[in-house]
């Protein structure tokens, strides 16, 4: 069970080892505030539409079991959207699209499919919580090399002082591209390392 929260941490990172939901990664990761609520969000969905999948998943046809995830997905999603609406409406507003765009989000589909229509719930849970915590991790780390070398800011407060110069390109989405590519190197190199000893 433990194994069920701790591999998506790490040994199946969704985005720095499965490469999954690379999209609102580039999309949400200009400032450490955006990237921590995209990863609240996800994990959000995730958590409930594990569960509720495990729940189900004897009761569904094997004919059609993606569009029924989809559907829970989907009015999941929708329950999140009201609710970042009525308390938190300004990130809500910054994420933009990128909130709706959850429902077809390939890593909710694929833990789904995956894992929760095989598995009871407790490990269908575990599962969510350890990819939610994975997926959130790897996206605060690239906002947070984004945000800090962009604009030398974090959470929107001056940390560099005014001496810094930023570097523009970071918070522009090249710098999305860039930044991933530095963290997608390092991790894989202290993977190699890892799996050197």
């Amino acid at each position: 069970m433990l194994s069920d929260l701790t591999k998506g941490i790490i040994k199946e990172n969704p985005l720095f080892v499965q490469l999954l939901g690379v999209c609102p990664s580039l999309a949400t990761s200009g400032s450490l505030e955006n990237a921590v609520g995209m990863g609240c969000a996800f994990t959000f969905v995730l958590f409930f539409s594990n569960i509720i999948i495990s729940l189900i998943r004897k009761l569904i046809p094997d004919q059609v079991h993606i569009p029924a995830y989809i559907v829970v997905i989907a009015s999941l999603v929708t329950i999140l959207e009201m609710l970042m609406n009525a308390f938190v409406p300004a990130l809500y507003e910054s994420l933009g699209v990128f909130v709706p765009l959850i429902v077809v989000n390939c890593i909710v589909l694929g833990r789904a499919e995956a894992f929760a229509c095989k598995h009871g719930v407790v490990s269908s849970a575990l599962d969510a919580i350890g990819m939610g915590i994975g997926f959130t991790f790897a996206l605060s780390l690239i906002a947070l090399f984004r945000e800090l070398i962009g604009s030398g800011k974090l959470f929107g407060h001056v940390v560099l002082g005014s001496a810094y110069t930023p570097v523009l390109i970071f918070i522009l989405p090249a710098g999305a591209f860039l930044t991933m590519g530095f963290v997608f190197a390092m991790v894989n190199y202290f993977r190699q390392k890892g799996d050197a000893r």
